[in-house]
């Protein structure tokens, strides 16, 4: 069963550090991309970062030079959230997201796809001076 597990959430002060972690396990499918988004409150749930399986990143404007996505060097299938010089409106649930593709055989030699998200649970980060 598919399954997207975050961590290393939790209290940074102003100017400080995090590191998330996502660990996506048990995906038949192909992975297109992992990424992590962050929701504040009763706001809607924006992108923070992505990755793909070929290793492109993109970021959102408001983190950029101070936030990396990363993959684990030995497990593709897990993600790293480095987060740096930390401001108070970085104060979130941060989900991490795995978005895949489903292909089955249709008519003949057909094929047929379908991409899908996986979200985890969320891991809370606080910032406070």
């Amino acid at each position: 069963q598919a399954q997207v597990v975050e961590s290393g959430g939790g209290l940074a002060l102003v100017g400080g550090s995090l590191t998330l972690s996502c660990v996506a396990s048990g995906f038949a499918d192909r992975i297109n991309s992992i990424g992590w988004y962050r929701q504040v409150s009763q706001k809607q749930r924006e992108l923070v970062a992505t990755i793909s399986s070929d290793g492109t990143t993109n970021y959102a404007e408001f983190v950029k030079g101070r936030f990396t996505i990363a993959r684990d060097t030995t497990k593709n299938t897990v993600v790293y959230l480095q987060m740096s010089d930390l401001q108070s409106e970085a104060k979130a649930v941060y989900y991490c997201n795995v978005n895949a593709r489903r292909t089955t055989k249709g008519w003949g030699k057909s094929l047929n796809s379908r991409d899908y998200d996986t979200w985890g649970q969320g891991t809370q980060v606080t910032v406070s001076q």
